[in-house]
């Protein structure tokens, strides 16, 4: 049974460089990389050594923890360097691509006859399986444990975000493959928060259960929409999955193909034709960010959403589960005096000296400065107005950072993951890395408790 989610508590913070409605095909980039750092918790056992040639959909390394965890090529080419930080920690992967690829086959697997067994084992198998995360702790899934319910969210709420109406058009074929399959693999619901009124590719589509999503960001995200429909308790585990990495598990069902082909939004204030690429995970970011231009060189590429991606260099590579770059300006200047004047150009939830209320529709040109420096926390209760779910998120802040176990718990933080405090983060008067301080305590949490 379908339910819509309608949330008044959030902020939808307009940006400027939002990306036009068309899609071009990317440079083919000459390198590709993989981050372990991508794989929470993950450490890399190694099984090609540099100089070893690779189909796209070849294991490059599995997981210490559980060798059954593989993590593929997204091309075929040649591994050329294991790059190693402190303690030999490998970093970065680097494959030096070929012209063309070729792919590893691993068979046609219909996944209406299929098994659970059998599409568990393919998804393992095909290195798919590090596309399914789990709550509690936002990892990648464990693999002996089966979920109460699947969540896939396809509507995008996050600053100048990739729009998935858009970008999954005319994959229906590969997203009903990946659904219908992945519904074998729990006994409660796939859910699928679509937003309202929205032409979704997922309209239509059988073994799902539908959800009319409205409301301001954070609206888009998983962790909303799991705490809306069913929060994760004690004891329970639910699976999350992007939808673009649906279509990657439908294609790899549908012709044996492990296609890391990834359509990813350019957008900021900084990109002068901000689009949509058609790409392929650990892509160098140099290959579309040109072919779109850069209005300056001091500028911040953000593998990700503004809110929680990652900082990259423009010669950098794509993110593993990144379909989204921002280009914003970097914010290293300093403004004389910002703190006791009144601000036409900043968005804020404070009616006190930023008028951005008086103009609720206005884009807005941030940057990366924070106006700020790091201080004790201030209690405002401007966390609770951007916060939507059912809990006390100031709370669940200082309970991570004095690693007190048995109010996390009490609060709460079996359903939450970083990103649904990226808002809190965003509007917070103390400078506070809310994402980090909920990172280090669902580690504690995974430690002490698993």
């Amino acid at each position: 049974m379908s339910k819509d989610i309608k949330i008044k508590k959030g902020l939808t913070i307009k940006l400027k460089g939002e990306a036009e409605k068309t899609l071009s095909s990317a440079p083919r980039s000459r390198t590709f990389a993989i981050r372990p750092s991508d794989f929470h918790l993950i450490t890399p056992k190694m099984v090609v050594k540099e100089g070893g040639k690779l189909q796209a959909g070849d294991t490059i390394f599995y997981s210490k923890s559980n060798e059954a965890i593989k993590f593929v090529s997204p091309v075929s080419g040649t591994l050329t360097t294991i790059e190693r930080g402190a303690k030999r920690v490998i970093t970065e992967i680097t494959i030096e691509a070929d012209a063309q690829d070729s792919f590893k086959d691993f068979g046609i697997l219909s996944p209406d006859s299929s098994s659970a067994e059998a599409i568990k084992a393919r998804l393992l198998e095909s290195g798919c399986w590090p596309f399914i995360m789990q709550r509690p702790y936002a990892v990648i899934a464990d693999t002996e444990q089966e979920p109460r319910d699947i969540f896939i969210s396809a509507y995008n709420t996050a600053p100048l975000a990739n729009d998935y109406d858009f970008s999954l058009k005319g994959k229906e074929k590969e997203l009903q493959a990946a659904v219908t399959a992945l519904s074998k693999l729990t006994k409660g619901q796939v859910h699928v928060g679509i937003g309202k009124g929205n032409d979704s590719p997922f309209k239509g589509l059988k073994d799902i259960s539908l959800h009319n999503v409205s409301g301001p960001h954070p609206a888009g995200n998983v962790g909303t929409q799991i705490n809306k429909l069913a929060p994760v308790n004690k004891g329970e585990i639910v699976w999350t999955i992007a939808p673009q990495d649906l279509v990657i598990i439908g294609e790899l069902l549908l012709t044996g193909k492990f296609n890391a082909e990834r359509i990813i939004v350019l957008s900021g204030s900084e990109v002068k034709t901000p689009k949509y690429y058609k790409t392929r995970i650990g892509s160098e970011a140099a290959t579309f960010l040109y072919d779109s231009g850069l209005r300056d060189e001091n500028v911040r590429v953000i593998s990700g959403n503004v809110l929680t991606g990652t900082k990259i260099s423009p010669k950098g590579h794509l993110g593993y589960y990144s379909n989204t770059v921002s280009v914003i300006p970097e914010g290293d200047d300093y403004e004389l005096f910002g703190w006791n004047k009144p601000v036409f150009d900043k968005i804020s939830t404070s009616r006190a000296l930023t008028f951005s209320w008086l103009t609720p529709n206005k884009k807005y040109d941030l940057d990366t400065n924070t106006n700020g420096e790091h201080r004790a926390f201030v209690v405002t209760g401007v966390y609770e107005e951007v916060f939507p779910l059912d809990m006390y998120p100031l709370q669940i802040l200082k309970a991570c950072m004095v690693q007190d176990l048995d109010e996390m718990e009490a609060l709460g933080m079996y359903e939450v993951a970083p990103e649904d405090f990226s808002l809190t983060e965003f509007v917070c008067v103390s400078k506070q890395p809310h994402q980090q301080i909920i990172r280090n305590g669902l580690d504690l949490m995974y430690k002490e408790i698993g």
